[in-house]
């Protein structure tokens, strides 16, 4: 084995205590310093970390929140950037007088006034969701560099939406007076081409309206109906009633009733519209007629469990989260406790169930696109006040909500209504379109709810409709006649 002497100072002589001590001591300092470093480094990566994802992810929601006082600071040097439709209409703008005061405008005052929303007394609709674009300024370098020697202020981006002017201002003239709300869908990529909500307000007087409008409980001008107005579905909700019987059973030949105008179960009648007695029907003509007692008997046939996951999947009582808009979630409620009255009710659109006509546009897209509904979205893109294109926004997946073969199966039911239902007005225009009518009761009047959805140009769709008229007529009457008007101009302008 070999021997090793114990190392020795280099005089010659062991190290003391005192020295080891003192060794031992330097160490453990070296120790520290070192693990501060690597806790420094670590802090500053973390920071690094958060600033990126600031930027990336949080920076436009964080600048356009209404609690954000320093967007004060960014309007001090930007610009507000210009809101448009997408054929280039300025929908809002800022104007600035000789003596550097700006003021918003809005050149079409009402009619856009729910999609582009407000810039006073708080902000809304796209000047809320885009504001940290338009006040974010992608001008060229050298003339920002000279905007802030000369102490100008940089012109903000522009944000160029979805919005068909023409389409926009049909849909509002088609309205009229009728209090309610117009959707119009670009079928295949989601895009909003119109989107209408009454009672509205004049963005330009928001200001001097402001405390009369917040007053006004009756009228609620500031919500958006389309994306947020709670509605009893009435017969468009005989769309989901179908499919949850065609997946319960597997096919809806075979089913076969004779209406006699009404049906009661526990009690309870049901009466189809205006007494009407349909007779003998199969299902094809039971939806293209809407008749409500024939679906009342559907729906008690129907398996609670495949009604309740087909509503399910179809997103009711889902936060659907659509970003630039504002929208609540649709309800249906019918559990094992439920009893035959309450299952006919809800059968035909009416008992507990509520909707949106922005969801029903959803559901409604999905048939037209073979099972997919596309995510409805208000921006196209974001551009420097030159024109240079800042960002895309492109169509999205919102979900698989039916087969293929079942949106074919509801589609060529919403043919039928078309060719010799309800909304047989709209044949022989010179354009297809599948849809459904609906005629909703609701607390405090008699006159019910007017609705209708659907989209044309059947085997291609091009456009899809949803349409509610409060308290105004059946779906025949005033929501299909509107629909009409829409799909002309977009075929004819």
């Amino acid at each position: 084995m070999e021997y090793r002497a114990p190392r020795q100072s280099p005089s010659g002589k062991k190290p003391s205590k005192k020295e080891s001590r003192k060794k031992q001591k330097r160490a453990s300092t070296g120790k520290e310093y070192v693990i501060i470093a690597y806790l420094c480094v670590g802090m500053f990566l973390s920071l690094i970390c958060y600033m990126v994802y600031f930027h990336v992810k949080l920076k436009d929601d964080v600048i356009s929140s209404p609690y954000n006082r320093r967007q004060d600071t960014y309007a001090e040097h930007v610009v507000r950037g210009e809101i448009r439709a997408s054929g280039g209409e300025v929908l809002a703008k800022t104007e600035t007088d000789g003596e550097g005061n700006e003021q918003r405008v809005y050149p079409y005052g009402r009619v856009f006034a729910h999609a582009v929303g407000y810039d006073s007394n708080g902000r809304g609709g796209i000047e809320l969701s885009k504001n940290s674009q338009l006040l974010t300024s992608h001008a060229f370098l050298l003339e920002q560099v000279q905007n802030g020697l000369t102490d100008q202020k940089n012109q903000g981006d522009n944000v160029i939406t979805t919005l068909d002017a023409n389409l926009q201002q049909v849909a509002y003239d088609a309205l009229g007076n009728n209090q309610g709300a117009v959707v119009v869908l670009e079928a295949d990529t989601g895009k909003v081409l119109a989107l209408v909500s009454k009672p509205d307000f004049d963005p330009n007087t928001l200001a001097a309206d402001w405390d009369a409008m917040v007053a006004d409980e009756n009228n609620s001008s500031l919500v958006n109906r389309a994306t947020q107005g709670l509605y009893p579905p009435g017969s468009t909700f005989k769309i989901i009633t179908g499919l949850a019987y065609l997946r319960d059973k597997g096919t809806l030949e075979g089913f076969s009733y004779n209406c006699a105008g009404e049906i009661t179960q526990d009690g309870y009648t049901l009466h189809c519209y205006d007494g009407e007695v349909h007779g003998q029907e199969d299902f094809t003509k039971a939806f293209a007629k809407s008749c409500n007692t024939a679906f009342a008997e559907i729906g008690m046939q129907t398996s609670l469990s495949v009604f309740q996951k087909t509503a399910k999947d179809l997103l009711f009582n889902t936060d659907l989260s659509l970003g630039d808009m504002l929208s609540n979630s649709s309800s249906f409620t019918l559990d094992k406790d439920a009893g035959r009255p309450l299952t006919m009710q809800t059968s035909i659109g009416q008992g507990n169930t509520l909707v949106t006509p922005m969801h029903m546009a959803m559901i409604t897209s999905a048939i037209a696109n073979g099972g997919t509904a596309m995510k409805p979205y208000l921006v196209d893109e974001i551009q420097s006040y030159e024109g240079n294109r800042v960002k895309k926004y492109t169509p999205k997946t919102y979900a698989t909500l039916m087969t293929e073969q079942e949106a074919q199966t509801l589609s060529a039911l919403m043919q039928e209504v078309t060719a010799s239902g309800t909304a047989r007005s709209l044949s022989g225009t010179g354009y297809t379109v599948a849809g459904k009518t609906g005629s909703a009761e609701h607390a405090g009047s008699d006159i019910p709810h007017s609705w209708f959805v659907g989209f044309s140009n059947v085997e291609d769709p091009d456009i899809v409709v949803s349409i509610i008229s409060e308290g105004s007529g059946t779906g025949s009457q005033v929501a299909v006649p509107i629909a009409k008007k829409i799909f002309d101009a977009y075929y004819n302008s």
